[in-house]
C-alpha cells in the first residue's frame, strides 16, 4: 500500500515532536516510539496499492501547488479498530481543495474497493497523529491533553511525499517543471 502525505515546516514538525515525547515521557502510547528513519508528522491525504503513472503525475502538479498555509484547532480523539490521539487540522476550502485533487488522482486508477473510505472528501478529517495504539480507551484520561504543548498557531504544508508500506521507503512527489 502506499500512502500520500503532506509534511510540516520545521517549526510544527518540532512542535509534534515535542507532544511525541511528552506522550512517551507519561507513559502513553506515542508516534515517537516508532524508530523508522521514515517516522515524521505528517497529514495523510489518502493511501492506494500502487501509484500508477498517471497517479504520478496528478499527484506533481498537486505538489506545484505548495506550501499551504494550515491552522492547528486543538486535540482529538479516534476510536476505530485502533485508539488515535490527534491534534485536528482546519479544513479550509484551500486544503480541501487539496484533498479533493489527491483523491480524484487516486480514485482514477485504483479500483474504489482498494480506497479508504475515510479518507473520502467529505469524510476525511485532517489530522496530525501524536500516537495510537491497538488498547481501546488508551486516550480517554482528562489528563491527556494537559501533557501536552499547544499546537502552533499556524503551519506550513510543505511537502507532498508517499510512503510504501512494503518497502518501508519514502519517496517525495515533487512537481514538473
Amino acid at each position: 500500500m502506499r500512502t500520500v502525505e503532506l509534511l510540516l515546516d520545521e517549526a510544527a514538525d518540532l512542535s509534534v515532536r515535542e507532544a511525541w515525547r511528552r506522550l512517551a515521557d507519561a507513559g502513553l502510547p506515542s508516534q515517537a516510539l516508532h524508530r523508522s528513519p521514515t517516522n515524521s508528522p505528517h497529514l495523510t491525504l489518502a493511501t492506494c496499492q500502487e501509484l500508477t503513472t498517471p497517479i504520478r503525475w496528478e499527484l506533481a502538479e498537486v505538489a506545484a501547488a505548495l506550501p499551504l498555509p494550515a491552522r492547528f484547532t486543538g486535540v482529538v480523539r479516534f476510536e476505530r479498530p485502533t485508539s488515535v490521539l490527534a491534534w485536528a487540522v482546519n479544513l479550509d476550502s484551500a486544503l480541501a481543495g487539496l484533498h479533493r485533487r489527491v483523491w480524484e488522482a487516486i480514485a482514477s486508477d485504483s479500483s474504489s474497493a482498494t480506497l479508504n473510505p475515510l479518507h473520502e472528501p467529505g469524510r476525511w478529517s485532517p489530522h496530525v497523529t501524536l500516537g495510537r495504539t491497538r488498547r481501546a480507551g488508551a486516550f480517554a484520561g482528562r489528563r491527556v491533553p494537559e501533557l501536552l504543548p499547544a499546537p502552533p498557531l499556524s503551519a506550513r504544508l510543505t511537502t507532498l511525499r508517499s510512503y510504501d508500506t512494503e518497502t518501508a521507503t519514502v519517496e517525495l512527489l515533487a512537481p514538473r517543471f
